[in-house]
């Protein structure tokens, strides 16, 4: 079997906007299955319930005659198509929260997330104020071949005006994406230009990558961040681990933090390289023996003895969550950062006659000490989408002690140590959240892109200086000024983000990182972006500290003894 746990809607991907800071849980695409795990074993013809035959039956019958009246009779011309969707959307919502419709108009973007390549011109971009702008081409994509460069602005692609046409993210999406060998004109504003550029590519196959990021963080120390479990996760996986093996990694940090999941053979094929012998890693639990399965360990893994520090938050969901409850019920590694999102149920696609899918529920999974990790919903949809909301409100992501487990869900891990089911997976080492990342004006400074824009014009504005120094020097010498930070604030003001200096002061090292982590994307690349922002990463610092002071050997070895 293959599962997966489906799509949010893409984020570090080329061609689509470039990601914001914060996850965005209730998406449209939600309703396509977000953060849902899956067994994808193809199409399915409708089967009557062999339980109870003449209850389906009796309302099937019901549903097709109440429709009939509907569009024959009703006062108004209605879209019989689209009430059905919205009844079958209804109807799923009774059962759980990830049991879902996927309208055959949609299936090919909810797909779409966890391929690994896909064919197009390769460009990050972001929507500043209906301003198509790029925020970074490709490595070796036909944009950069081309010689597009951070900041530049699109203002038409293939004779379409695109700037200041209030087209929709999906929209430019589309107009950039297109058929491998096809041609694509971009109509380019940049800066210190007199007039508009023209540039003619040929459209590619463009890598997908879900490895974010994979470098030395020390001599000794290595970092993988993955963004989702995707078609070509493992592999890229495999490659990042052996180059940081080669340069002499000796301990290593994954960091699986807003992680919504992915093909969860992927996962298990990753946390098998950690885990040695013949150990249990997920096992899924269904209705009857149908559905029941185990996956275990089973290759000599690369990694399977040095300190490892797994990174999750609030974020991290479903396939992220049964490689961390794998690699903690075996006591492999030192979870750190906050409690998951709590994500435990398999759903199997069925493609329906007209194109459309239906993701159905049809399995618990639980880690190997025996938990599930999926978290209640008894109190409907609408409360499930909240719970995030919540936990801010208790407290539990800045206070570990306003978490609270059942007693009767204790479990033990391989060594003895107490862990917890019934609602995600806590970490052994609890990280709050930054309280001043939680700054409101700084809030809308990001949800407004205002801060990413400002970052491109500094980098449009110090180009030249940039392109003349080594991201080690950029490192060192770049800062960003207070006059910056308040020609930004004076930016923000002519967006409706009214001044407020003392807010500003509060978010002011926050600000000035995630500025100068930006600059350094666009004049370097994304390594550098992690190296600037791991200043202001809380949980990656207590990560490399549990490495430095060998808590990791204690926590994980202690219970042993």
């Amino acid at each position: 079997m293959n599962i997966f746990a489906d799509e949010t809607p893409p984020s570090r991907q080329a061609d689509v906007p470039a990601r914001s800071w914060w996850v965005r849980w209730r998406q449209p695409l939600l309703l396509a299955g977000a953060l849902t795990c899956g067994v994808l074993i193809g199409a399915n013809p409708f089967r009557p319930s062999d339980q109870n035959p003449d209850a389906t039956a009796r309302g099937y019958l019901k549903f097709k005659e109440i429709l009939s009246y509907v569009d024959r009779d009703y006062v108004d011309t209605v879209n019989a198509e689209e009430l059905s969707d919205y009844a079958i959307q209804r109807l799923l919502e009774k059962l759980d929260p990830h049991s879902v419709y996927i309208p055959a108009r949609e299936q090919q973007q909810a797909a779409a997330f966890l391929q690994s390549d896909y064919d197009g011109v390769g460009v990050e971009f972001n929507l500043f104020r209906d301003t198509v702008t790029v925020v970074s081409p490709l490595s070796g994509g036909p944009a950069e071949q081309a010689g597009v460069l951070p900041g530049d602005r699109i203002l038409a692609i293939d004779g379409q005006n695109v700037s200041g046409a209030h087209f929709t993210n999906d929209q430019i999406f589309g107009k950039l994406r297109g058929p491998r060998g096809s041609s694509a004109r971009l109509l380019i504003w940049r800066r210190g230009q007199a007039r508009p550029l023209s540039f003619s590519m040929t459209r590619n196959r463009i890598p997908n990558a879900s490895v974010d990021v994979a470098y030395m963080l020390d001599s000794q120390t290595g970092y993988i961040k993955i963004s989702r479990f995707a078609a070509g996760t493992f592999d890229e996986f495999k490659e990042a681990l052996g180059r940081l093996s080669r340069g002499g990694m000796q301990q290593l940090v994954l960091d699986l933090r807003g992680n919504p999941g992915g093909y969860l053979d992927r996962a298990t094929k990753l946390a098998d390289e950690f885990i040695g012998g013949t150990r249990k890693i997920v096992y899924t639990d269904g209705k009857g023996d149908q559905y029941d399965s185990q996956t275990f360990s089973r290759v000599a893994g690369e990694f399977e003895e040095g300190p490892l520090v797994v990174l999750v938050d609030e974020g991290s969901a479903s396939a992220s969550e049964v490689v961390a409850g794998a690699l903690q019920d075996h006591d492999r590694a030192l979870l750190v950062g906050r409690r998951t999102f709590g994500k435990g149920l398999v759903q199997q696609p069925i493609t329906l006659n007209d194109g459309s899918e239906l993701r159905l529920t049809i399995a618990r999974y639980h880690t190997p000490s025996g938990r599930c990790i999926q978290k209640s919903y008894r109190n409907g949809v609408a409360s499930y989408d909240k719970d995030l909301q919540e936990r801010y409100k208790r407290g539990e992501a800045f206070h570990a002690d306003s978490i609270h487990f059942a007693e009767n869900l204790r479990f033990r891990t391989d060594h003895g140590r107490t862990v917890y089911g019934g609602g995600g997976i806590m970490p052994d080492v609890f990280v709050p959240r930054d309280t001043l990342a939680q700054n409101r004006y700084l809030t809308r400074l990001q949800g407004l892109n205002l801060v990413r824009e400002f970052a491109l014009q500094l980098y449009q504005q110090h180009r030249e200086e940039l392109q003349e120094i080594t991201q080690e020097q950029f490192q060192r010498v770049f800062q960003v000024s207070d006059a910056q930070l308040q020609a930004l604030a004076n930016r923000a003001a002519q967006d409706g983000v009214a001044q407020d200096p003392p807010s500003l002061r509060r978010c002011a090292a926050v600000l000035r990182t995630q500025l100068k982590a930006h600059v350094a994307r666009s004049a370097y690349g994304k390594e550098a972006f992690y190296a600037v922002w791991r200043e202001q990463d809380a949980e990656l610092q207590q990560a490399i500290k549990a490495l430095q002071d060998g808590s990791t050997k204690l926590a994980l070895g202690e219970a042993a003894k």
